[in-house]
């Protein structure tokens, strides 16, 4: 028993070992090999064609089904499986996705909607079939590089012969393993342009053109690579006062996401909308409709703040060349592209050539082999080696022009014509059948020979056949960045509680401040002389006292703060006059110079720099004389906040009274006007349209016969029909001449605007009217050009001085019929000399520019005492029951 043990023992350890492999080696060979077959045959589109595989394996089968009619999608679906392993839903996803972009694909039935994400009909219900743009440029089988497919049974094309930019014209995206592509659809005409442009060998830029439209700003596109971005917006327009529409939507939404983030931020309160109707069809309409009293102009720019309005896109130009990840931009792509092309059309050139040379060679030796009756030759020979060689002796003597030599295929293929055509052989047909082989011979090798003339030929002809209604949908424009501060609707309520020093949303019982919203800063002011800017919450410590509490708005240069402060407990008194344009958060500043038991005794905030002046009143201490005067703050220079200020006196005061509310001491605002952002600015950008001061408004003009006046806000909107933009003079008439389309004449009008910021129609409603001329000037003239009638001669031109023609009537009036003749042209002259008379404005005096304002210099100088403000010492015990606060648009608070 025991050896039996022994020899199982022995017969185990003869047995060989397992060997041991490790995870990490496993994981690494096998994640590679999976990454590289996901880069190379699923993800990443090759730059010889700009197919992915899937692509390329639906076009292949494609073109194998192909007969002119239309094809079931689920039939091409299943026939693609032959070539490609990954299952029909890929196949059927994919190409809906390239018949949605209707280029390669002539679709029928039901195929999706891109502008409102509807869904395609499954693939049993719809049908397909090559564009005649695809046949041309896509496949050649000649020119073709082949493989064998997955399983061996059948050839697809290694990359189709695709003679065009497709992959710009179409783009493409996909997320690989360690890598994605992100390339943007580019124009059709653009990038044909383009390819001419490189073909000449001059320069090109191109920029992406979306299906969906809208508005792009391309600024940092950085031509499709890594690092760029694209911002694209919704084209949103004002269709009445509580209306707005959306016309155009941003790629990568559709109309379903984009109402659904709307209604998100409108729930959030950072909008605020009645309600949304969708009228989508062929074109995007959506309705957005506003609760009285919301701005539209305002809407606007909150709609592309706080929803998918605007989104930004970040490109990646990334493909597949010789099996590797390329990262290329799209400049370089064209150019490849193509370079691509210009080298495939050579081979299709040469190719032919080949053929027709062949066909010459052929049709050269058939006609020596019929008109020397060399057939005969071969009556008497018993062999076939007789038989060829008794005609490669009869030939030898006439085909001395032939350009190659005589083989074994060519004579028997002469053996191969029958006696039917040798009896009905006609010469003369026969040589110009080989008259025309050297004529297409000749075409094609000048066409070699002058290779870049026929490529950029061949690019003219595609955008001549297949351009028209392929024009640039998408407009670029420079976009303005929101500020979301700005736009956002305020319809949270801030409170505070002054005694104790807290500020916040949920202080209900406490003093109303006014509405904020939960992004907004708010500034606060202490009696203490202390200042501090914080974010909005439910409740926040700031310090007792308060006196002063608002939002806060970030580079504001005209919201001017006076204050009267005595630094220190027994110091003296001090005035200062200051802007704040920026700060550090939640960080408490010391406006009094960092002294203790300082107190302020007068604070007011001037949005746009008024300059009050207030009666400070001294206590009866002593031999005081002058216990009362007036101070007025346009005689205190603004400066930075942390300047210690004007003294006003170093005795102690009882009370400051508000005598009189002041007017602002600053510059008017020059604004200008920049066509290529369509907006106002305060920057030097485009066009200065003038000086504005708090009351001055703008007079905007459309085409339609609209007009309005508006204050000058920096986030106004202006329609692409806009005609007239200048700062309204309220005693300056407007002229103009529109076509009455029920009337069928021209009519002149001459009238002033009687109501601010109302917007009115001065020509007539009916559909066929049109406004012709209108104009500004004092003394406008305009000249008419008549037609010429039939039996008549033409009538001179007529100059019409519209001052003279009619007077100032209201703007709802007809007007005065202009003439009776018909009318071929009215343009408008230099008008005549007029001297306007001046304006006059209460703030016609010595003025501060806030630019030059320095808000935030903390080595700011003190400055001089205010003129002969000097009095008798007076104790600093002054009772708060003197106090009083004033309400007003300066939030002025006295102490």
């Amino acid at each position: 028993m025991s050896e039996e043990i022994d020899d199982l023992a022995n017969e185990q350890n003869e047995q060989p070992q397992e060997s041991i492999t490790r995870v990490t080696g496993m994981y690494k060979d096998w994640f590679l090999d999976y990454a590289s077959y996901v880069i190379l045959e699923r993800a990443v589109p090759a730059i010889e064609d700009g197919f992915k595989p899937v692509q390329r394996r639906i076009m292949h089968s494609m073109k194998d089904l192909d007969d002119g009619r239309y094809n079931k999608v689920a039939n091409i679906v299943g026939h693609t499986m032959q070539y490609h392993p990954h299952g029909d839903a890929s196949i059927a996803d994919a190409m809906v996705q390239i018949g949605q972009k209707d280029l390669l694909i002539d679709t029928q039935g039901n195929w999706g909607n891109i502008l409102t994400g509807d869904r395609a009909a499954a693939s049993r219900y719809i049908e397909a079939r090559l564009s005649k743009f695809a046949l041309e440029v896509v496949y050649n089988p000649k020119i073709t590089g082949w493989q064998s497919s997955y399983d061996g049974r059948r050839k697809e094309p290694i990359n189709l012969p695709v003679m065009f930019p497709l992959l710009l014209a179409q783009g493409g995206e996909g997320i690989a393993v360690g890598l994605s592509t992100k390339i943007l659809p580019h124009n059709f005409i653009e990038l044909i342009d383009a390819s001419v442009k490189h073909l000449n060998g001059k320069r090109f830029t191109i920029v992406p053109d979306f299906p969906t439209a809208g508005i792009a700003d391309v600024t940092d596109y950085k031509d499709g690579l890594r690092g760029g971005k694209i911002r694209v917006r919704a084209k949103i327009s004002q269709l009445d006062r509580n209306t707005l529409v959306i016309t155009e939507i941003p790629f990568g939404t559709n109309t379903t996401s984009l109402i659904d983030s709307i209604l998100k931020a409108n729930e959030k309160g950072k909008i605020k909308i009645k309600k949304i109707d969708d009228n989508t069809a062929a074109e995007v309409e959506i309705l957005v409709h506003l609760p009285a009293g919301i701005s539209p102009e305002k809407t606007i720019d909150a709609l592309y703040a706080f929803t998918s309005c605007e989104n930004s896109i970040s490109p990646l130009g990334c493909v597949i060349e010789d099996n590797k990840p390329l990262f290329v931009g799209v400049t370089e792509m064209l150019r490849r592209s193509t370079d691509n092309t210009v080298q495939l059309l050579k081979s299709e050139l040469e190719i032919r050539l080949g053929e027709f040379e062949e066909q010459w060679h052929f049709a050269s030796l058939e006609r020596i082999f019929i008109e020397k009756r060399i057939y005969r030759d071969i009556e008497e020979e018993e062999t076939w080696e007789g038989v060829i060689n008794a005609i490669d002796k009869g030939l030898k003597p006439h085909i001395a022009h032939l350009k190659r030599a005589i083989t074994q295929e060519d004579i028997e293929r002469l053996t191969e014509i029958r006696i039917k055509r040798i009896s009905k052989f006609d010469i003369d047909k026969a040589q110009q059948k080989i008259d025309a082989l050297e004529d297409q011979i000749a075409q094609v090798k000048h066409h070699l020979a002058h290779l870049i003339d026929y490529a950029i030929a061949y690019f003219e002809r595609l955008k001549k056949e297949y351009g028209k209604g392929r024009e640039r949908k998408t407009e670029i424009r420079i976009f303005e960045d929101v500020d979301a501060s700005k736009v956002i609707i305020r319809n949270t309520k801030l409170y505070v509680n002054r005694a104790e020093g807290f500020i916040g949303t949920s202080l209900k019982r406490d003093e109303y401040v006014g509405d904020c919203s939960d992004i907004d800063d708010i500034i606060v002011f202490t009696g203490e002389g202390k200042m501090m800017v914080t974010k909005v919450d439910s409740k926040t410590f700031i310090g007792k006292d308060i006196v002063h509490v608002a939002v806060f708005k970030k580079k504001d240069k005209r919201t001017i703060y006076n204050m009267i402060y005595r630094h220190g407990s027994k110091g003296a008194t001090y005035v200062k006059r200051f802007s704040i344009t920026a700060i550090t958060r939640d960080k408490e500043y010391d406006l009094t110079k960092d002294a203790k038991g300082s107190k302020m005794w007068y604070f007011s905030a001037n949005p746009n720099g008024e300059a009050e002046v207030v009666t400070v009143y001294l206590r009866q201490v002593g031999s005081i004389k002058k216990l009362k005067w007036d101070l007025d703050f346009a005689e205190v220079l603004i400066k930075g906040r942390n300047s210690k200020g004007n003294m006003v006196t170093k005795h102690a005061i009882k009370k400051i009274e508000l005598k009189e509310r002041g007017v602002s001491t600053l510059k008017p605002r020059k604004i200008w006007f920049d066509d290529t952002v369509q907006r106002l600015n305060v920057d030097d950008r485009g066009w200065l349209i003038g000086e504005f001061r708090g009351e001055d408004r703008l007079l905007v003009i459309s085409q339609k016969g609209v007009l309005k006046t508006i204050l000058p806000e920096l986030t106004a909107h202006f329609e692409d029909d806009m005609i007239v933009l200048e700062k309204w003079n309220p005693k300056k008439p407007i002229s103009a001449i529109y076509y009455n389309g029920e009337k069928e004449l021209y009519y002149v009008k001459r009238f002033l605007i009687e109501t601010e910021g109302k917007e009115e129609l001065f020509i007539s409603e009916h559909a066929n009217s049109q406004l012709e001329i209108v104009s500004t000037d004092w003394k406008p003239v305009v000249d008419i050009e008549f037609k010429k009638e039939r039996g008549k001669e033409r009538k001179d031109n007529e100059s019409v001085n519209i001052e003279e023609f009619i007077a100032i009537k209201g703007i709802s009036a007809l007007g005065n019929q202009l003439t009776k003749e018909k009318v071929n042209q009215i343009s408008l002259l230099d008008p005549l000399p007029y001297e306007a008379p001046e304006e006059t404005h209460a703030e016609d005096l010595e003025v501060v520019d806030e630019t030059e304002v320095d808000s935030n210099s903390d080595d700011a100088s003190e400055g001089n005492s205010a003129k002969d403000t000097t009095a008798t010492m007076k104790p600093d015990d002054a009772e708060d029951s003197e106090d009083s606060d004033l309400d007003g648009e300066g939030q002025t608070t006295l102490f």
